[in-house]
C-alpha cells in the first residue's frame, strides 16, 4: 500500500508563481486576438508547461522537504517569474530574458532530480537543456528565424518522453540499491500526482474570474455587467463541475489501479498533453471575457466571439482526451456540447455577446444534466462530491 504523499504548501505556492505566465498569456491574448497571437500563445505555453510538468514530476518523488531542496524550488520560482514577465514580448524585446529565465528552470530542476537519482537525469536533463538553448537563440531573431527555433524546442520536447521510455525498457536487471531511470519515473504517488494538478487548474480558474474584474475596468457596475459577469462565472463554473465532480476522482482511481512502472506513459498522456488544451482552454475563454465583458449589449467582433466559444470548445477537446486516456465515459454529451458551443459564435457576432454568453451557459449545463439523466452512476457521483 502507497504512503499518503499530499501537495506541500511550498508547491502550491510554486503553483502560484507559474500560474502567472498563464494571466501573461491571456493579455497577450486579448490584446492580439488573431492567429498570429494565437500561435504565440500556444508555443509559449507548451514549452512552459513541459517544465512545469516536469517539476510537479520532481516532487512527487523528491519532495521540498530539505532547505537545499526549498531554497532550490524558491529559485526556480523566480526563474518562472522572469519568464512570466517577459511573456509579452517574448517574440520581440523580451525574448532574451525568457529564454534565460527558462535556462535556469531547467538547470535547477536537473539539480534538483540529481540530488536524489545522479546521473540518471542526463535522460531527460540534456534535451531539455538542448531545448532551453533553442528558446534563448530565439531571443535573438525576428520573424521566421525565431519560429523556427521556436519550433525546434517543441520538436525536442516531444522527443524527450520517447528518450525516456526507451531508456526505461532497455535497462538491464538492477543491481541492489542502484536507481534506475524506471525507477525514478515510475515510483510516482498517484495521489500526490492528481491533486497537484487539480489544485493548478483550479487556480487557472481563479485567473479566469479575475478576467472579469479586468474586463469591468473603471465602468460603473450596471445591472448589465452585473450579469455579465454572473453568467462568465457560470461558464467556469461549469467547467469546473466537469472535471471536479467526477473526473479527479476516478482519475486518481485509475492511477492508483496502474502498475507503477507504467504511470510515467499516463501521466505523460492526462496531464501533459490532455491537460494542455484544458488549459489553454481557460485562458483563451478568460482573454473573450475581458474583450467582451464590457461591451455585453453590442455585436462582437469575430475574435473575442470565437475567444469565448473556442476556449469553451478547446477545454471540452482536452476534457474528452482526459477521459480518453483514463477510460472515463461517456464522451458523447460533452463532444456534443463542444459542437454546439462553436455555434455560438454567430451569436456573439450577430445579436451580442451577452447572449453569446447565455448560450454558452445553457450548452453546458444542459450537457451535465444528460450526463446526470443519462449516465449510470454520474448521479451518485454529484450527489456525493463535495
Amino acid at each position: 500500500m502507497e504512503t499518503p504523499h499530499r501537495v506541500s504548501t511550498l508547491e502550491l505556492f510554486f503553483d502560484l508563481v507559474f500560474v502567472f505566465t498563464i494571466t501573461q498569456l491571456t493579455v497577450l491574448l486579448a490584446d492580439d486576438i488573431s492567429f498570429r497571437g494565437a500561435g504565440q500563445v500556444l508555443v509559449i505555453f507548451t514549452v512552459l508547461f513541459w517544465m512545469y510538468g516536469g517539476y510537479a514530476h520532481l516532487t512527487n518523488q523528491v519532495p521540498p522537504d530539505r532547505t537545499v531542496r526549498r531554497v532550490l524550488l524558491i529559485l526556480a520560482m523566480g526563474a518562472f517569474l522572469v519568464c512570466a514577465l517577459a511573456v509579452p514580448t517574448a517574440f520581440g524585446a523580451g525574448g532574451v530574458a525568457f529564454g534565460l529565465g527558462y535556462l535556469f528552470v531547467v538547470l535547477v530542476h536537473s539539480a534538483l532530480y540529481t540530488q536524489a537519482h545522479g546521473s540518471g537525469v542526463l535522460w531527460f536533463a540534456l534535451p531539455n537543456v538542448l531545448c532551453a538553448l533553442a528558446v534563448l537563440a530565439a531571443g535573438f531573431f525576428d520573424g521566421p528565424p525565431a519560429w523556427a527555433l521556436w519550433a525546434l524546442a517543441l520538436l525536442i520536447q516531444f522527443v524527450v518522453p520517447q528518450l525516456v521510455q526507451r531508456a526505461a525498457a532497455s535497462r538491464a536487471e538492477p543491481d541492489e540499491g542502484v536507481t534506475t531511470v524506471s525507477d525514478q519515473l515510475g515510483g510516482m504517488s498517484a495521489e500526490h500526482l492528481v491533486e497537484r494538478h487539480g489544485l493548478l487548474l483550479i487556480i487557472v480558474f481563479g485567473e479566469s474570474v479575475i478576467a472579469i474584474g479586468i474586463g469591468t475596468g473603471s465602468l460603473p457596475l450596471s445591472a448589465g455587467i452585473a450579469g455579465g459577469a454572473f453568467l462568465a462565472l457560470a461558464v467556469a463554473s461549469a467547467l469546473w463541475w466537469m472535471y471536479f465532480v467526477r473526473d479527479e476522482g476516478r482519475a486518481e482511481e485509475v492511477f492508483a489501479e496502474t502498475a507503477p512502472e507504467k504511470r510515467f506513459k499516463l501521466a505523460m498522456l492526462a496531464y501533459y498533453y490532455a491537460f494542455l488544451p484544458m488549459l489553454l482552454g481557460i485562458a483563451a475563454f478568460a482573454a473573450g471575457v475581458k474583450k467582451t465583458i464590457g461591451h455585453l449589449g453590442e455585436h462582437l467582433h469575430t475574435g473575442p466571439a470565437f475567444a469565448l466559444a473556442g476556449g469553451v470548445a478547446v477545454y471540452l477537446a482536452g476534457d474528452l482526451a482526459f477521459r480518453a486516456v483514463l477510460g472515463i465515459g461517456p464522451a458523447r454529451f460533452r463532444l456534443a456540447a463542444l459542437v454546439l458551443v462553436l455555434a455560438t459564435v454567430p451569436v456573439g457576432t450577430g445579436v451580442a455577446g451577452l447572449w453569446q454568453l447565455v448560450a454558452l451557459v445553457v450548452v453546458l449545463l444542459g450537457a451535465l444534466g444528460a450526463e446526470v439523466r443519462w449516465t449510470p452512476g454520474c448521479r451518485a457521483a454529484v450527489t456525493g462530491s463535495g
